[in-house]
């Protein structure tokens, strides 16, 4: 599965169904080789990736993250060799626990031991039956790591690590982890905004929710934030870490930092002022400038 050195990753689960089909086709026109897309408060994760994977003919569907919580381990494994079996070397399988206030807020699931309930989670679905046509090779999952152990787990049980909301100084300490070989691929915001207090405005809209979870801040923590920096919408300082802001130099520059620092992939989500607008003027920018 070749997903490229740059891939995209979008919230389209806002938009009706036909307008996300016709974003993935564009985005596959454009070059990209994969697209990324979550499982939070929106649509079921292997419908959404199912419906993008039909209506296109090359583009990998991603998902970063299928919840754990949000379904048992039998059903995830059957869901993922389904979209496999169905489009070959087109789906890949990012796995996670999510954050505590989805989990047993909202889904009223017992979140006390994440990484242990994972890793069991992982030894059912490797040993969970399927009776349906399967595909051809085993599918690759990866698993969405921050924390050390998990990147261990990652390392051990999975294809690569898919990790979120993070600076090239976290995928430099991943790569250290998971070792030589194993995929890893960060998502990484942008926003095409040169103005220093309208780049950031953008970003801190964006990052307003990932500072209310506990996992993302203890990231943040351990990569030398501070209270203050994780405080009342984010620094300047951690803002400028997380967002890459500015002109389409600026955001090149992010991606090639992610590389140096081992990333194979870097899974670039556009940010707009209005996040109901779908970015394309930014996304054809992007494939000009990373994609030659």
């Amino acid at each position: 599965m070749d997903l490229g050195r740059v891939g995209l990753w979008h919230f389209l689960d806002v938009f009706p169904a036909s307008i996300a089909r016709a974003a993935a086709r564009e985005i596959e026109h454009l070059g990209f080789k994969a697209l990324w897309i979550p499982e939070a408060l929106g649509r079921e994760v292997f419908t959404h990736a199912g419906l993008l994977l039909g209506a296109t003919e090359r583009l990998i569907v991603a998902t970063g993250i299928a919840n754990v919580w949000a379904r048992d381990a039998m059903a995830m494994a059957a869901a993922q060799k389904t979209l496999a079996e169905a489009y070959p070397d087109r789906f890949l399988l990012g796995i996670g626990v999510s954050h505590a206030p989805l989990v047993a807020g909202m889904r009223g699931h017992d979140y006390a031991q994440p990484l242990t309930y994972l890793r069991r989670y992982l030894d059912a679905m490797d040993a969970a039956p399927y009776m349906a046509a399967a595909p051809a090779v085993p599918p690759p999952r990866v698993l969405a790591s921050l924390h050390p152990k998990s990147l261990d787990l990652a390392r051990e049980r999975a294809w690569g690590s898919h990790p979120y909301f993070v600076p090239p100084e976290h995928t430099a300490r991943a790569r250290r982890a998971l070792g030589p070989g194993k995929l890893l691929a960060p998502e990484q915001m942008v926003c095409f905004e040169r103005d220093a207090s309208a780049g950031r405005a953008i970003a801190r809209q964006a990052m307003q929710i990932y500072l209310g979870l506990p996992n993302y801040v203890r990231n943040l923590l351990s990569l030398g934030f501070t209270t203050d920096d994780v405080a009342n919408g984010g620094s300047d300082r951690l803002v400028d870490a997380i967002v890459a802001w500015g002109g389409i130099e600026a955001i090149a520059a992010r991606v090639k930092a992610h590389h140096d620092a081992g990333a194979d992939h870097v899974c670039l989500q556009v940010l707009r002022a209005n996040p109901n607008e779908l970015p394309r003027e930014e996304w054809r920018e992007l494939a000009a400038a990373l994609l030659r």
